[in-house]
């Protein structure tokens, strides 16, 4: 195995599953680690244990709430990252009212369940194709009780108290990758674009019919997209 070694951050009630797809496809070249990003109440913590853990110099991927943790590792190690991929996130901070949904939706989760939860957050996660397909809902539901709602909470708390990336993007001199569904409801598009156009040199790639969960929605052409970036 001779391939640059990848860490893949999931995001947010999301465990490692996401990425089966590439992780078994890519796993044939590359050395993976599956981050553990619910058992730290920081952006900070979450990067630091991740540090602990990964590889001394790896490619870094994160997907929406684990995008927020990549560019926080970037902030703190940036000489460990060798290439950086940015999937369905944002550089941007929380607007007030956001950090209040987030809240309610902690809230909800404690009075009703996960389960519930993640049904009533389905319709953004994907592109509405997608919207019946229960074994995919299923594995979401799965992966968020798993976790539990105490990991919720603390996600929650860490993605309200993220630094503004924004000045951080003119400071990343690694290549990097920025993929999004062209559909995405959770997370603009614009935010993409945003962040391919100040990291110099970025690649952006947006992905037609997919929403916000690319990895799972298009399986097939996010680990092409990946292995040609990292090859």
């Amino acid at each position: 195995m001779s391939g640059l070694p990848i860490v893949f951050v999931p995001g947010l009630l999301c465990t490692g599953r996401i990425y089966a797809h590439q992780a078994e496809h890519l796993g044939e070249r590359h050395p993976v680690v599956l981050a553990n990003h619910w058992s730290a109440a920081t952006m900070e913590e979450i990067a630091a244990q991740i540090l602990d853990v990964a590889p001394e110099r790896f490619a870094l991927v994160g997907t929406s709430m684990g995008g927020y943790v990549a560019l926080e590792i970037m902030r703190r190690a940036p000489a460990r990252v060798a290439r950086l991929v940015l999937m369905s996130t944002s550089a941007k901070p929380d607007k007030p009212e956001r950090s209040e949904g987030r809240r309610q939706q902690v809230a909800a989760a404690r009075s009703t369940g996960l389960r519930a939860a993640t049904k009533a957050l389905w319709p953004m996660l994907v592109h509405q194709a997608r919207h019946e397909d229960l074994p995919l809902l299923g594995m979401f539901i799965d992966m968020a009780e798993q976790l539990g709602v105490d990991a919720f909470a603390r996600q929650i708390e860490a993605i309200i108290a993220r630094a503004d990336s924004r000045p951080l993007l003119s400071q990343i001199a690694v290549p990097t990758l920025v993929v999004v569904g062209k559909d995405d409801t959770l997370i603009p598009t614009d935010d993409s674009r945003e962040m391919a156009a100040g990291i110099k040199g970025a690649r952006l790639e947006e992905i037609p019919h997919c929403g916000h969960m690319t990895m799972v929605e298009k399986p097939e052409t996010v680990t092409r997209l990946l292995r040609a970036f990292l090859d």
